[in-house]
């Protein structure tokens, strides 16, 4: 499946983040301390040590609240943003987990390796912007821009703000015949 970077506005992301995470932890607040008390009064003694019965009143709420997120909520659209921010860390983390193979194509020049790259400064870029942590930023800047003007040098198209997961794989596999 295609992961596109989209254009957002890191004020407005964190804001609306903020206020998704505020719903889900009061959610899972409410859920937590009701199944707690439903279970101790349920199942618990008067008077008697009901720590198992609240624990698990408060597991119940969590994996309760966990599965909202999961099941109903992530198609919501107050979810969309968090929801973009977790899928494009997860697509950059695919590209860390194979990073050494896309350095030796970026290497060899192939073609994939070096989309692939210029995707995951793009990407690594927006996320640092969205998260408002410009110091992690700064420190690759100069990579950034050598690997861009390497792209341009070799008249490739340095807008590489779709991920096609074919990348991934040719990286692999041409990595491996090296």
């Amino acid at each position: 499946m295609m992961f596109e970077i989209k254009p957002l506005i890191p004020e407005k992301y964190r804001q609306q983040t903020r206020r998704s995470t505020l719903i889900i932890v009061l959610i899972f607040l409410v859920l937590g301390m009701l199944l707690a008390t439903l279970a101790v009064w349920l199942l618990g003694e008067p008077g008697g040590d009901n720590f198992r019965w609240n624990l698990g009143g408060i597991l119940a709420g969590l994996l309760l609240t966990v599965a909202l997120v999961r099941f109903k909520f992530w198609q919501q659209p107050w979810m969309a943003p968090a929801v973009y921010g977790w899928q494009l860390k997860r697509r950059l983390m695919s590209i860390t987990n194979v990073m050494h193979h896309v350095t030796a194509g970026v290497a060899a020049q192939d073609p994939s390796a070096m989309r692939l790259l210029r995707f995951y400064h793009l990407g690594l870029t927006q996320m640092h912007q969205l998260d408002g942590n410009s110091s992690a930023l700064s420190q690759m800047i100069a990579e950034i821009n050598r690997h861009k003007a390497s792209m341009a040098a070799l008249g490739m198209d340095t807008e590489q703000n779709q991920l096609d997961p074919a990348w991934l794989e040719t990286v692999k596999k041409a990595s491996a015949a090296r």
